[in-house]
């Protein structure tokens, strides 16, 4: 069993029908264009992040007998109304994964609060470095919905000022009258949303840059790569069913999956889009939850997988100006442990097939080890799986996986209080050797 039907060739996502007043923690409560809940459940509070992005969190409250410290100013704490997002750092070197912890400038991440700021920065560094441009909404969005039985058509025209272009999406709602969660064959009570990614971007090889819808609108010109681009048509998808009542969506509980090339595009999207409330990619390799300096790592150490060099010359998915640095990779201030953990606080499960050394099934660990301490930060460890097995054909889904997948659906898009403590790997690396602290040279710390 695949994730989803069409799991192979298109990046597949999928929605909750549930209904929730309020936002849940870490949820959108805010910000300009927001149409979503504006109240908090009990217990947290909407803090405003910045104009574009307000969220539900606890936060923790003084007596009136306490007193607070400020920080020693050689360890100055980063606000998100004074965050600093370059899309370069100049004179990086660094042959060990990125600090997650370390703001641009050299400093601690010591806050949530914080690491809103130093997401922010990481979200600027991959644009700059290795993804390119993602644009805003277009100046009009607009769409109809129409439904037949169990089959949704939802057409979305999007233009700016002269260009314009509709694209349409199929939903697949479950049948009767129970909730819908999400997603494949595991459950009936289910509403699939099919996204055509390659018909928003080309990935037909080298020479297809610049082609695909998303290329009429910004030109062909635009530095957005292929999978920027798809990450924008997901986000307009969002915008569209937000103001869609018809649909009966609710985009509270949107999830997000796709296997190899369609799971870096997953990953991707449930980085850069904080509307996704689970991220689910499959065997997205390199270029998707693997690191590129852990790939090269295991070529060098005598297996065939796909490394930064290689990706650039076989397919649009990152910018022209990422092959500025493949070849240097230590001058990169990030790598793909810091593009996973800007999923977090909101729930990451990432599933590996040992099968295909290709798809460098030690970097897949290791990065997402490292992503892992981000989520150990924030105290919700719980809400970043990982699973590595073989003995299946590539995208190909075993049931062994279905217990993790079922956990992870039933906690965070059913809301029930059930373990997600979902994290192993058959320690399958080819002869490759895994020593964590060659590559996580940081100290945890707890926000």
């Amino acid at each position: 069993m695949k994730l989803s039907t069409a799991i192979q060739v298109i990046l597949t996502f999928a929605f909750a029908q549930s209904v929730h007043a309020q936002a849940e923690e870490w949820g959108q409560c805010g910000g300009i264009g927001w149409t979503g809940p504006t109240t908090c459940v009990a217990g947290t509070q909407c803090v405003v992040e910045n104009d574009y992005f307000s969220h539900c969190i606890v936060v923790a409250t003084s007596s009136a007998s306490s007193s607070s410290v400020s920080a020693p100013s050689s360890t100055p704490s980063s606000p998100a109304s004074a965050c600093s997002t370059p899309s370069t750092v100049s004179g990086f070197n660094n042959a060990a994964l990125p600090n997650p912890f370390t703001f641009n400038d050299g400093t601690p991440v010591l806050t949530a609060s914080d690491w809103t700021c130093r997401r922010a920065q990481i979200a600027a560094l991959i644009q700059g470095y290795e993804a390119g441009t993602l644009p805003g909404p277009p100046q009009t969005l607009t769409s109809t919905f129409t439904q037949s039985g169990t089959t949704g058509t939802l057409a979305i025209t999007a233009a700016n000022d002269g260009p314009s272009f509709t694209f349409s999406q199929t939903i697949t709602f479950p049948s009767g009258t129970a909730p819908a969660v999400i997603l494949s064959h595991i459950s009936t009570k289910i509403a699939v949303l099919s996204y055509s990614n390659s018909n928003m971007a080309e990935q037909n090889g080298a020479t297809s840059r610049g082609g695909g819808l998303f290329y009429n609108l910004y030109g062909t010109d635009a530095t957005a790569s292929a999978m920027t681009a798809w990450v924008w048509g997901v986000s307009r998808i969002i915008d569209v069913l937000e103001t869609t009542p018809a649909a009966n969506i609710n985009t509270q509980k949107i999830a997000v999956t796709g296997c190899s090339r369609d799971g870096k595009g997953a990953l991707m999207a449930g980085a850069f889009e904080p509307r996704i409330a689970l991220t689910i990619p499959q065997e997205s390799g390199s270029g998707g939850d693997a690191c590129w300096r852990l790939s090269l790592y295991e070529q060098n150490s005598g297996s065939v997988v796909q490394t930064a060099t290689e990706i650039v010359t076989e397919n649009v998915w990152f910018s022209t100006n990422f092959a500025n640095y493949v070849n240097n990779l230590n001058s990169l201030p990030i790598d793909h442990h810091l593009l996973a953990a800007m999923i977090a606080p909101r729930p990451l499960i990432s599933y590996e097939n040992t099968d295909f050394a290709w798809l460098s099934p030690l970097s897949s660990f290791g990065c997402m080890t490292a992503a892992h301490t981000v989520f150990q930060a924030l105290g919700i460890p719980e809400n970043h799986g990982f699973e590595q097995v073989g003995g299946h054909a590539h995208c190909a889904w075993p049931e062994s996986l279905t217990p993790s997948l079922n956990a992870f659906f039933d906690k965070f898009l059913f809301g029930q209080n059930v373990s997600t403590d979902e994290w192993s790997t058959n320690n399958v690396f080819n002869g490759v050797s895994w020593n964590a602290s060659d590559w996580i040279n940081w100290t945890t710390p707890t926000f």
